[in-house]
């Protein structure tokens, strides 16, 4: 993975959240998995999945990751906005550096899809398109379009927790 972060520049890596959750982040240190939010009795005042998506989170035992994309442009933002679900969204850039640690995960689409294959590194080199995600493309191709809407529902399964010290930045989302 190191050679994906230094062959496409990548300076960061994103998790979305709702503003109103910053507080719980910083008492705790850091952004935490459903699993280990449970294990610490600790209530997300506004998660960004419904009952649903947490259901098959633990269908597909991704509860226990921090689930990062690898742009700022996840579907599954639009869709927690358009539900209602998350009223002042952010988005927080997380340091590259958390894609090399030890037990990281990845998938090539929503991450508790049935039928989605959770990856290692090796495996997610070869079937993420990263160059659809940070080389400049001609947008209009209806090719090139495909490629980056299927590219952008990538996953990143960090174990846990993200400490608050990977934290690099918001912005608004």
């Amino acid at each position: 993975m190191k050679t994906i972060l230094d062959t496409y520049k990548i300076d960061g890596v994103w998790h979305f959240t709702d503003r109103s959750n910053l507080e719980l982040i910083k008492k705790h240190q850091g952004l935490l998995s459903l699993a280990e939010a449970k294990r610490r009795h600790v209530e997300i005042p506004v998660p960004g999945g419904n009952q649903w998506s947490h259901d098959a989170d633990r269908r597909k035992s991704v509860h226990k990751y921090v689930h990062l994309a690898f742009v700022d442009d996840h579907p599954m933002l639009f869709r927690a906005k358009q539900e209602g679900r998350i009223p002042d969204p952010i988005w927080l850039k997380i340091r590259p550096s958390v894609l090399l640690g030890e037990g990281v995960r990845f998938c090539s689409d929503v991450s508790n899809k049935s039928g989605v294959a959770i990856l290692n590194a090796e495996e997610a080199k070869e079937q993420i398109d990263f160059e659809v995600l940070f080389i400049h493309m001609d947008w209009k191709d209806p090719d090139v379009q495909v490629r980056r809407q299927a590219a952008i529902k990538s996953e990143i399964l960090i174990p846990d927790i993200i400490p608050i010290d990977q934290i690099l930045d918001l912005k608004n989302g």
